[in-house]
């Protein structure tokens, strides 16, 4: 059973740093050096007109956050543009109607192009988990949060699951563990 992926892509340089640093300033409301999650969730858009997911923005803010501030420094931030850049054309290539929202089936091809084998019930699942606005669909932001869930929890699964055949055997405060020892 394949159920992990995460296939890395490979994408033209990025951005100039003088450009970088002027969105950064931008961004840098209160001119501290550093971006908190509120500056950095007002100045994301999804292209719905709807506001960036906060529960996104702060997982994002927790995997570039190196130095554990609770905010992104431009060295952070320089990261996090190419993060949220190379999801951006990703999400573009699977939202095929360009709605800017992608449906089960879109999602189902993004997902299955990274490598993950999941049962259409399964799938079905995360539209409901992840579909804010109760339309059957996934916005951008959703997304991002779907398949960073999605990879933390591969990943913890397959910390125990150490002849990776994709089955795990274990007790009930062994998965309270796995669960609540997840950093997101």
């Amino acid at each position: 059973m394949a159920y992990y992926g995460q296939q890395q892509r490979q994408g033209p340089p990025g951005p100039d740093q003088n450009f970088l640093m002027g969105v950064f300033s931008r961004i840098d409301k209160d001119r501290s050096g550093s971006i908190s999650g509120s500056e950095l969730g007002q100045a994301l858009s999804n292209g719905t007109w709807t506001p960036f997911n906060p529960e996104t923005v702060r997982l994002m803010i927790g995997m570039f956050d190196r130095d554990n501030s609770g905010t992104i420094n431009f060295q952070e931030f320089s990261s996090l543009w190419k993060y949220v850049t190379d999801w951006q054309n990703c999400f573009r290539g699977y939202d095929r109607d360009n709605s800017g929202s992608i449906d089960k089936n879109e999602l189902k091809t993004a997902l299955t192009s990274f490598g993950y084998r999941l049962s259409d019930r399964f799938y079905d699942v995360l539209v409901r988990k992840f579909d804010r606005l109760g339309r059957g669909t996934v916005a951008f932001d959703d997304f991002i949060q779907c398949c960073i869930v999605l990879q933390t929890l591969t990943q913890s699964f397959r910390n125990y699951d150490t002849d990776q055949d994709g089955w795990i055997q274990i007790g009930y405060e062994q998965f309270l563990t796995l669960v609540f020892s997840i950093k997101s």
